[in-house]
């Protein structure tokens, strides 16, 4: 009486925040797969699957040299994975791509990155992210942010340094509840004020002349991308991945 199909959502390690006025990480790759399970849904039998939590990009450190953040690492269940968030900017190195692609720091740095890389936009679960924003190191060194599931990165404005892009909102856990969002890009450091987190757990840009004012990392969990830091401030963590199961039991 139960079903052959399950639904799924797929969300791969958020990247960390780029090094030295830098750009926000970008969220992992967001995959889902949401019809009602027992009418279409992923295909499945009695056997085991393999299922992998990709962890989010590690916090660099003020240590030395200067570079992009740390790319998060892929989520899996059976044959279908989602690419980690790729590491925001830093001084000497530009953003990476990613499942959502990590925000900017030119010219000393580096453009925005591209998301959904690999493109899965032609499959059942559509693109798995989006790319960061660019940033600029002139003037009030305002860098992008990360890309998020459903929104691209935003751009620096002025002193404010782009906010990460929004995540995926959804009910696969708790239909009928609230729903929970997934895949918030990181925001960008400022010497004005740092960008906020994207919606789905993205952490927020550092911010203020000399790295004075911490920004976050990406929440445990959403595949969140950390923020962007500056000077003494760390390049933020990304979040870790998570891997849901949804099927009809009777």
């Amino acid at each position: 009486a139960g079903s052959t199909t399950v639904d799924y959502l797929i969300v791969a390690g958020g990247a960390g925040g780029g090094l030295h006025h830098g750009g926000g990480g970008g969220a992992g790759g967001t995959r889902q797969y949401y019809p009602n399970p027992a009418t279409g849904g992923h295909a499945v039998s009695i056997q085991a699957y393999p299922i992998a939590v990709g962890a989010g990009g590690a916090e660099r450190v003020y240590d030395g040299p200067y570079g992009a953040g740390n790319s998060g690492s892929v989520s899996t269940f059976d044959s279908i994975s989602s690419a980690g968030g790729g590491g925001g900017a830093g001084t000497g190195a530009g953003a990476n791509t990613g499942g959502s692609g990590g925000g900017g720091n030119q010219p000393y740095g580096g453009p925005e990155a591209a998301g959904n890389t690999p493109d899965t936009s032609a499959t059942d679960s559509g693109s798995q992210g989006n790319s960061g924003g660019t940033g600029s190191y002139g003037g009030s060194h305002s860098m992008g942010g990360g890309g998020g599931a459903t929104v691209v990165g935003g751009n620096n404005s002025g002193a404010t340094g782009g906010a990460g892009g929004a995540g995926l909102t959804t009910t696969i856990i708790s239909p009928g509840d609230s729903p929970g969002i997934y895949g918030g890009g990181g925001g960008g450091d400022s010497f004005g004020t740092g960008g906020a987190g994207g919606a789905g757990g993205g952490g927020a840009g550092g911010s203020g002349p000399g790295g004075t004012v911490a920004g976050a990392a990406g929440t445990v969990n959403t595949g969140g991308g950390g923020g962007g830091g500056s000077h003494a401030l760390p390049g933020y963590a990304g979040g870790s991945g998570l891997v849901v199961i949804r099927y009809k039991f009777q």
